[in-house]
């Protein structure tokens, strides 16, 4: 064989190596019983439970905020972020986290939101003075 085919074939397993090592580290989608039954980081989404409270005292521990959510299997947990509060973090429709469930919580370590579009289809918002709110 000649040098050129030699090298040509090392980079061709290099490259095959990179890419599945890429796919097998890349975290999965799940629910909280699948976290509990892992240790790797896990994509959980779900809702906010607007019936419990968000635990955030930013003079306490700027870098503490806990709350309760259910996964789209709807399981409630009890999630723990270490940073701040994310702004407008009420009104999300959809919440993704990334992390790993610690004893009973779920320690996260991302937060994404999908938030309300303010274009909702049929829908317009009014504020008058009072910063009262009408949908028309």
């Amino acid at each position: 064989m000649k040098k050129s085919s030699i090298i040509g074939i090392i980079i061709i397993a290099i490259a095959i190596g990179v890419i599945i090592s890429t796919y097998a580290d890349s975290s999965t989608y799940g629910t909280f019983a699948d976290a509990q039954k892992t240790e790797d980081e896990l994509h959980v989404v779900g809702k906010l439970d607007k019936g419990k409270e968000l635990i955030y005292n930013p003079k306490q521990d700027a870098n503490y905020f806990a709350f309760y959510m259910h996964d789209n299997k709807g399981k409630n947990c009890k999630v723990v972020f270490n940073g701040t509060k994310p702004q407008d973090f009420e009104r999300s429709e959809q919440i993704v986290l990334t992390g790993r469930m610690v004893g009973e919580e779920f320690h996260a370590s991302k937060i994404l939101m999908k938030c309300p579009s303010k274009y909702n289809k049929n829908e317009v918002e009014v504020r008058g003075a009072d910063a009262s709110e009408v949908k028309i």
